[in-house]
């Protein structure tokens, strides 16, 4: 698949950035004010729609890790808008509305309709990652779609969880949902809510996840007839347009500064190509004027395990990246992703088509782009980057089943130490790159589960040396209490550690360990297993890598 909104459609670049200038020819006058105020009235309506998401959902990955994300388009489905949420979500914000609209025209849908849907094809991701959606009318007309993604930790499918590591194909994985309102002027439909509760684990948390959800959506709404209302909707139209073209222009500017010229870079996931040897993630960056092509079709095939990803979190990937490559704090909309072409391969594990297991590729596969690129682009522009860190979610699901036959389910993400960079060392046990989400306080998990986290502690010394040194991973452990508990591990960087950068050396790479009875074994990073009483689970992230040949204490480092 390749994306060609990068693609030259004027005779010249420089006639291109000419038509780009702000008030150019015969475009709506706006005063550049007004334009800022509207600018951040749409990313104060996200932030607004991800906080009653954190106050108003039932589980704890939701209003406590906040494995969630918010957003703001146009009528036509153009990104505009986003909170300060999870990066490889937002990326991929920016394709969900316009594939939506394929299939779900504008015209046939009414003010006070919702619609929730999951599948991949559909600018998505993996299927756990529920959008809802709601398209905002002024005096009859769409002039923009509201959308909230959560991040639901069940989903049904073969495991609790619905991460299911030795998954052959999506319908494995978990319930696939097409477009459907969910709620319409009259209200929320009762009948999808129970077919919905009818295929998840925990269909009280479920319901009260995406209740949050449609509230969340009516937050949004509110706030755009706000701004609407108060500036005018031709000038509200005109605005959205403008800002997309403001950061088509920074973005080709911030392009026009690197060296033309062709980089390449790889990085491997842990296990599932052939033999289940690492697969390989290679991108292929032209540099050329104005304009950024990234091919990744020479990465792997279509891999055994769940890692597999969709060409849409490739996309948003590359947008990441792209964003850190520019060095600049620009707003991340549909503008800034029109000089950048962005090719996968058919059935590549970039894109393997819409049946193949999918669900670790949204947060680990993901990852492996964004460190391919930081690989090729290292010795172009080194001060922008950092060495590699934590590029996994680390992934713990803990899950108990209820004598009333629903699950109690803990999703667990951890984060391990950022990379060093040029000019500091790397932090610890923080996120890195494409996650955003929190630790789930340990008072929350003691008072919701049958787990008590006997340890929470820093990985001392598992950074990678250098002139500046990466940053410590984590230690958690986990010990069970219930007479049985089900456990998924969805964890990257067990056996290829975080790379170092400029003659640094790699961190540490995670390892997770059960002890049994007093006995200790290795429990591998993409596993489904049955836990017992008295088991106790414990994750030792990643550290990140060292910056420079020179020793750490030279200049600063631990």
């Amino acid at each position: 698949m390749v994306d060609r909104r990068g693609a030259a459609r004027l005779a010249s670049k420089a006639g291109r950035h000419r038509q780009l200038v702000p008030d150019a020819g015969n475009a709506m006058k706006l005063d550049p004010f007004v334009v800022e105020v509207i600018r951040h009235g749409f990313s104060a309506a996200a932030e607004e729609m991800s906080l009653v998401m954190t106050r108003s959902a039932r589980s704890p990955l939701l209003r406590e890790a906040g494995d969630l994300s918010s957003a703001i388009t146009d009528g036509r489905g153009g990104l505009v808008g986003q909170g300060r949420d999870i990066p490889i979500h937002l990326g991929a914000m920016a394709y969900t509305i316009p594939e939506l609209l394929k299939v779900v025209p504008a015209d046939t849908l009414n003010d006070g309709d919702v619609l929730i849907y999951n599948l991949g094809a559909l600018g998505g991701n993996h299927l756990n990652d529920v959008k809802v959606v709601r398209p905002v009318f002024v005096d009859g007309e769409i002039v923009a779609f509201a959308v909230s993604l959560a991040h639901w930790p069940d989903i049904g499918g073969t495991w609790p969880g619905s991460y299911f590591a030795k998954a052959i194909d999506t319908f494995q994985e978990a319930m696939r949902i097409p477009p459907v309102l969910i709620a319409t002027a009259a209200g929320v439909s009762a009948p999808i809510m129970q077919l919905l509760k009818a295929n998840v684990r925990d269909p009280e948390a479920c319901e009260g996840d995406l209740l949050a959800q449609i509230a969340a959506t009516k937050a949004g709404e509110r706030r755009i007839v706000e701004l609407c209302r108060a500036h005018g909707k031709a000038v509200f139209t005109a605005t959205q347009a403008r800002l997309h073209d403001l950061s088509e222009i920074e973005m080709r500017e911030a392009i026009r500064e690197l060296p033309d010229g062709v980089y390449e870079g790889e990085d491997y996931l842990d296990d599932g190509d052939v033999n289940n040897a690492p697969a390989r993630i290679h991108v292929k960056i032209t540099i050329a004027g104005d304009e950024a092509t990234f091919d990744l079709s020479g990465s792997c095939d279509r891999v055994s395990n769940f890692c597999n990803t969709t060409p849409f979190m490739a996309r948003s990937a590359v947008a990441y990246a792209a964003r850190i490559m520019s060095g600049r704090d620009m707003q991340q909309n549909v503008g800034a992703l029109r000089p950048l072409t962005i090719i996968t391969r058919p059935g590549s594990i970039l894109e393997p088509g819409w049946t193949a297991s999918v669900a670790a590729g949204n947060h680990e596969t993901s990852m492996r782009i964004v460190d391919a690129i930081f690989r090729a682009m290292q010795d172009t522009i080194p001060q922008r980057l950092s060495a590699g860190g934590a590029t996994t979610a680390g992934v713990l699901f803990f899950a108990e089943p209820r004598q009333n036959g629903s699950w109690s389910m803990l999703y667990e993400v951890h984060g391990g130490g950022e990379g060093a960079r040029h000019d500091r060392p790397g932090i610890s046990a923080t996120r890195v790159h494409l996650s955003n989400t929190s630790n789930t306080p340990v008072e929350v998990i003691e008072a919701n589960y049958a787990i008590r986290v006997e340890q929470q502690a820093i990985r001392q010394h598992s950074g990678g040396a250098g002139t500046y040194r990466g940053g410590d991973g984590v230690v958690r452990a986990y010990r069970i209490l219930a007479p049985s508990m089900h456990l998924t591990t969805c964890i990257e960087r067990m056996v290829i550690p975080p790379f170092g950068m400029q003659g640094g050396e790699p961190g540490k790479p995670c390892r997770i360990s059960l002890i049994r009875q007093g006995a200790s074994v290795a429990i591998d990073g993409k596993s489904n297993l049955v836990l017992q009483q008295g088991d106790l689970v414990t994750i030792e992230t990643c550290g990140g890598g060292g910056y420079g040949a020179e020793a750490a204490e030279m200049k600063g480092g631990r």
